[in-house]
This record gives structure tokens, C-alpha cells and sequence, in this order.
């Protein structure tokens, strides 16, 4: 049994990987964790309304719960509660899978660090649909690199979204930039407007609007030909899915800074 403590318990992503842990017989979120302005109830299956997890604790300090679990999920959505929940997680020599998104690279390399401690795993979308379309962006711009084709990503989210472009776009940026043998600060060109031409670049735009999950489309665009790689979210079960078989995937793997990919085997 692999047992998970689940920081932002109480956000959409938290309830939907609840509702999804119920569908497993070898995990079980033992207690969540939540901003202090959000407990109101430190009984999380009364706080999320689902009977099936009447008396586990919910509490605004992680360090309380912390013998019970053998994995902590941050899906809190801050950057800066995510890293000390895993600074906290990683001296108690408890694996981490960390949803949140936006980290800027200086805070990547402390949870680099903080690795060699203990297992953490980063992931910018949990769905394993989406990391497969990583792997397949790679090859598809790795072989196409010198082809005279052009790469742009589309990103379309639900109105509700805050950052822009998504955490996957700028992974899918960054996978496909390392194809073309250049840093996602060399090609990435986010919007356009006014008149100038193309260069070397990979475009990527956002749109917004209404109760979109979440679409994805790399774009390989030729003269006479185009590849369109996209993944549709219509559920937002299969984040809370794909985190919870990282949960059952990275406990007791050794410390280490790991991704989807390993989990996918790819």
C-alpha cells in the first residue's frame, strides 16, 4: 500500500485526485494538507464531502502528518509552498511528487538539490498522454530539425487560468528546443504582433476561454505539408490519475530527480 499525504487537498486538482484515489486498491491519501485560511474542519472527508474518507486529518502543517505517508503530492499551486513542503519532505526522507507549475529555474535546482536526499519527482502535467506527446515532440522535431519545417505551440485553458503560457507548453518549448540543439531562451517567441519576419523561433501562443481542461498542439509546418501532435484534456481525472501512478511509481525508489518519463519508462 502506498500511502499519500496530499498538499492542497482542498483546490481542484486536490479533490480530483481524492475522488480518483478511491479507485485504487493499492493507494490511500492518509491526510491532506491545506493553506491555514482553508481548514475549517480537520476532518478532510467532512472539508471535501466524501464519506470514504471520514477521519483522515486535514491540517495546515505538513510536519504533523509527515510519519504517516510514504509520499507527499503538492498540488497547492505555489511555487514557494511547494519547495518547503519538499524541503520538509526531503529531510524526512519522504518522496515527493510535485504538480505544482511556474517554478523559476533558481528554485528547480533547490529541488535538484534537495533530491539527493530524498526521491522527487517534477512534473509540469501529470496526464500520461501528455508526456508521451513529449517524448514524440522530441523525435518529431529532432528529425525534422533540418528540414526546413517550422515548430509552433498552441495552449488553450479554461478562462479560470492564471499563468500563461502553461507549464506544458513552455516543457513542450523546452523539449523542443533542445531538439533543434538550442535553449528555450534562444527560440521562444511568445506572441506577435507588429511587422517583422520570422526567424529562427518556436512561437507559442495561449488562448483563453470558458471551461477548456486543458489542449495541447505542437505544429511541424513544412512548404506543401504539416504535423499537428495535440492532446486533449476533457477530464481533469487524468492529472489526478497519472499523479497518483507517480505516487505508486516512486515509492521506495532511491533519492533522485525524476519526471513522468520515468515513470512512463521512456
Amino acid at each position: 500500500m502506498t500511502k499519500v499525504i496530499l498538499c492542497g487537498a482542498l483546490g481542484r486538482m486536490g479533490r480530483a485526485i481524492l475522488k480518483s484515489s478511491l479507485e485504487y486498491a493499492d493507494v490511500e491519501v492518509v491526510a491532506g494538507v491545506e493553506h491555514p485560511d482553508c481548514v475549517r474542519d480537520q476532518d478532510l472527508g467532512k472539508a471535501v464531502g466524501m464519506e470514504e474518507l471520514a477521519g483522515k486529518v486535514l491540517t495546515s502543517r505538513l510536519e504533523e502528518v509527515l510519519p504517516l505517508g510514504d509520499v507527499v503530492v503538492d498540488f497547492t499551486g505555489n511555487t514557494l509552498s511547494a519547495l518547503a513542503h519538499a524541503k520538509l519532505s526531503a529531510y524526512a526522507k519522504k518522496a515527493v511528487v510535485v504538480g505544482t507549475t511556474g517554478f523559476p529555474q533558481e528554485q528547480v535546482e533547490e529541488l535538484k538539490e534537495l533530491s539527493q536526499l530524498s526521491p522527487i519527482l517534477l512534473s509540469p502535467n501529470m496526464s500520461l498522454g501528455v508526456n508521451l506527446l513529449f517524448k514524440l515532440a522530441e523525435i518529431a522535431v529532432k528529425a525534422l530539425k533540418d528540414k526546413n519545417f517550422d515548430v509552433e505551440i498552441l495552449e488553450i485553458h479554461h478562462r479560470f487560468k492564471k499563468d500563461a503560457p502553461s507549464g506544458t507548453a513552455l516543457k513542450l518549448l523546452e523539449v523542443s528546443a533542445k531538439a533543434m540543439g538550442k535553449e528555450p531562451s534562444q527560440v521562444g517567441k511568445f506572441g506577435r504582433e507588429g511587422i517583422e519576419p520570422r526567424e529562427e523561433e518556436i512561437g507559442v501562443m495561449s488562448l483563453r476561454g470558458g471551461d477548456v481542461v486543458g489542449e495541447h498542439t505542437l505544429y511541424l509546418i513544412g512548404f506543401g505539408e504539416r504535423i499537428e501532435l495535440t492532446h486533449r484534456a476533457t477530464s481533469r481525472s487524468i492529472f489526478a490519475k497519472g499523479a497518483l501512478e507517480a505516487c505508486r511509481w516512486i515509492k521506495g525508489k532511491p533519492p533522485g530527480f525524476y519526471s513522468m518519463f520515468d515513470v512512463l519508462g521512456i
